[in-house]
């Protein structure tokens, strides 16, 4: 009879889950032990850095991944990017060592007296198996809990003596459905509200990326003939940006959102929550009368939307039915918006110099995996995205996802055989927090460009501190950090780059290369506003 062990691999190995991310702790070896050769072990150094891997390994395949934390300890460490994994919707499924089951009683070193309760609020099912036989079935549910709509990560507390046991029948392979088509009544009621509509706006979120909906979300702009915004904070590119009815970015904050949509009468929100807001700044929610209208896949973010009109259904499908159900309007285009004036050069360069610079230099079918936040609307502003599954950062706001995330999204383009060129932006403020993700990308030899804009401080609170009226945080520079010593030190390749005329050439030999290559780039220490 096959042991607990045999089966999870072979249910594991059955569900396309052999890529297993994670640092090995002594409540994992058991379940690590002997670990086969068709399975590939991604180590990070450090939980946090796992989860994020596993996170970017996710969205780029497109399919769940499996990260193997180290019981309570492990757990608290990766929680950071947990949370950022349950705001990301990234199916992952989490699986973290216990104490041996003799012992829970009376609580051991690195016992998880109540596992289940650690991860709360931020996943979708977490559990710890009564039974030794019930963990390769606990998989299969948390397989099927983690992929469902609304996507998230899942968790199972599993007691280190459990894998030799016997293990049962094995459970059987399931699939489940991964889309929501959305209620056709309600769906005309939407069709109907839009066709009468003076000036309908689109308002888009990361479902639509999510759900490849690129080609969706165009036809129902111009059948709409309407403006189209992507939501406040997007973690994905939503619509191509160079499209002259592409608007930009909404602000994040109640009074500016509302004013940007003054004006139109019935804003369509799709895939995105309504809306994700920070900082407080009061307003009317929505301008004058105008109507919302929201799409989303999550009952939760449908309950708690302080305005508007809900329909649970799949991005993709819904758009795709709304434009089947709309007729042709004679409503004008929107003009195209204006696009930035050149940046103004200066020594060092302001981030819209560096990015504008980026853009010149971005490859054809580049992936940007974003964290920087003080330089966020300067980059936004100067390296527009135009194609699908192209722009990942952390939907959390929490720091410390992007470097591993951009090493898991750069080992799926390797593992897909896609080979799309992968260049993270990451402040240097936000490098150090997961900076030992560097050394899996040079053991794996990945050719993953890191470009750090440095500016030596946290430039982002210091423009909250002056949104806040704060004067006087501590603790907002950075000095004495060695990027590029850091950098060498995990086998990374490292040049800083002190003239934007070498920055193209720099960028082009780091991905060519055989292995990560920082880029610390020095940008003016100006303060941008927040909104």
């Amino acid at each position: 009879m096959a042991t607990v062990r045999e089966a999870t691999y072979d249910l594991l190995r059955a569900l396309g889950l052999t890529t297993v991310f994670g640092n090995p702790g002594s409540t994992e070896e058991p379940f690590l032990q002997g670990f086969p050769a068709d399975f590939h072990y991604v180590h990070a150094l450090q939980e946090a850095s796992a989860v994020a891997m596993a996170d970017g390994y996710a969205q780029a395949t497109g399919r769940p991944a499996h990260v193997n934390l180290h019981t309570a300890p492990g757990t608290g460490n990766g929680m950071g990017n947990l949370v950022t994994a349950w705001h990301n919707r990234t199916p992952l499924i989490v699986s973290a060592g216990q104490q041996t089951r003799e012992m829970l009683l009376i609580e051991p070193r690195l016992a998880s007296p109540r596992a289940v309760e650690l991860v709360q609020p931020y996943v979708k099912w977490a559990h710890e198996p009564t039974r030794a036989q019930d963990i390769p079935a606990a998989f299969m549910r948390a397989y099927a809990m983690a992929v469902q709509p609304p996507a998230g990560p899942v968790y199972l507390s599993l007691p280190m003596d459990d894998w030799d046991r016997p293990a049962g029948a094995p459970p059987p392979v399931r699939t489940v459905a991964t889309r929501v088509a959305p209620d056709p009544d309600r769906l005309r009621g939407f069709a109907t509200a839009l066709a009468a509509a003076r000036a309908p706006a689109l308002v888009l979120g990361a479902a639509v990326d999510r759900s490849d909906a690129w080609p969706a979300a165009v036809a129902l702009a111009e059948r709409l003939a309407a403006p189209v915004w992507a939501a406040p904070a997007p973690e994905r590119a939503v619509f191509p940006e160079r499209h002259p009815q592409f608007r930009g970015v909404l602000p994040y904050a109640i009074g500016p959102l509302s004013a940007a949509l003054r004006g139109h009468d019935v804003v369509l929100v799709v895939g995105a929550p309504v809306f994700r807001y920070y900082p407080y700044v009061p307003g009317d929610y929505l301008p004058g009368d105008a109507r919302l209208l929201h799409v989303t896949d999550d009952p939760d973010e449908a309950a708690r939307a302080p305005v508007g009109e809900s329909l649970l259904g799949d991005a993709g499908l819904t758009m795709s039915a709304l434009v089947d159900l709309l007729p042709p309007t004679d409503r004008p285009a929107p003009p195209p918006r204006e696009h930035p004036a050149p940046p103004e050069p200066s020594d060092p360069p302001g981030a819209d110099g560096l990015f504008a610079a980026l853009a010149a230099a971005w490859p054809v079918d580049g992936v940007l995996v974003q964290e920087s936040p003080s330089n966020l609307a300067a980059l936004r502003r100067r390296l527009p995205i135009d194609r699908p599954r192209s722009y990942v950062t952390m939907a959390s706001g929490g720091l410390g996802f992007g470097l591993p995330a951009a090493v898991g999204i750069a080992l799926a383009e390797r593992d897909t055989g896609r080979g799309r060129p992968v260049v993270a932006v990451v402040g240097d403020g936000s490098f150090h927090y997961s900076v030992q993700a560097l050394w899996t990308a040079a053991r794996l030899r990945l050719p993953l460009a890191v470009v750090i804009p440095v500016n030596q401080q946290y430039a982002i609170l210091k423009a909250f501190a002056e949104l806040e009226h704060t004067p006087g945080v501590p603790a907002l520079d950075l000095p004495g950090l060695d990027v590029t010593a850091v950098a060498r030190g995990y086998g990374c390749a490292a040049e800083v780059v002190t003239s934007l005329e070498r920055f193209g050439p720099a960028l082009a030999a780091a991905l060519a290369g055989d292995r990560p290559t920082v880029l610390p780039v020095p940008i003016s220490t100006e303060v941008p506003k927040i909104l």
